[in-house]
């Protein structure tokens, strides 16, 4: 067996050094100089301040994990929806079993976590997201009541019951926090939405993950 040359470092703490002597480089560097990884991502900067990350890979949730331990959330993750209602059609799913305010046609559903379907947008990280709803009602001398709900229980509710408009929209929007795999819907707490909703929205996005 061969002898190990005094002064020699095993393959593992190598590893570390060159990532430590790396970032001692960032010292003689100008402040928010732009570094990239060793598998090309996108620069990380932080207040300023120029970060390295050695053998760098990109998890699930969007974060990079170095080889030191260092996680950092990438800024390139994106999540946004927004859903119209197209048709007065009122489905069956609406008769007094649910309340679920149904939509019918997706404009933006960037990462795909909401589903047409259920009508149902499903938080894939932590983090803080911004929501916003206008309900449409047609003209039917009742006073609707909607509630934006997570995880089956009521955040915001907005009314509309002005009956000397043909049409009249209930809205509101909020801040929330979530969490991975958190929930949020329309439903309808109050009144009924006979003759359709058209031109009704629902729309939401992550602000920033934490």
């Amino acid at each position: 067996m061969g002898r190990r040359r005094r002064g020699a470092l095993p393959e593992a703490a190598g590893g570390c050094c060159c990532c430590l002597a790396a970032a001692l480089l960032l010292l003689l560097l100008p402040a928010g100089c732009p570094v990239r990884a060793q598998n090309d991502t996108e620069p990380i900067v932080l207040e300023g301040k120029c970060l390295v990350v050695c053998d760098s890979s990109p998890s699930a949730d969007g974060a990079i994990t170095s080889s030191l331990g260092i996680s950092v959330r990438s800024g390139s993750a994106k999540v946004a929806f927004s859903a119209t209602r197209s048709t007065n059609h009122e489905p069956s799913e609406m008769s007094n079993r649910t309340m679920t305010i149904y939509f019918d046609q997706v404009l933006v559903n960037i990462g795909n976590h909401f589903d047409l379907a259920s009508s149902i947008f499903v938080a894939p990280r932590k983090g803080i997201y911004s929501f916003s709803f206008h309900v449409v009602k047609v003209y039917n001398r009742q006073t609707i009541q909607v509630s934006l709900m997570q995880n089956g229980y009521p955040v915001i509710s907005a009314f509309a019951g002005d009956q000397d408009v043909t049409r009249e929209a209930a809205s509101n929007g909020v801040l929330l926090l979530m969490e991975r795999e958190d929930k949020v819907h329309l439903k309808l707490e109050r009144g009924n939405l006979m003759g359709g909703w058209k031109y009704s929205t629902f729309s939401g996005f992550l602000v920033f993950p934490l």
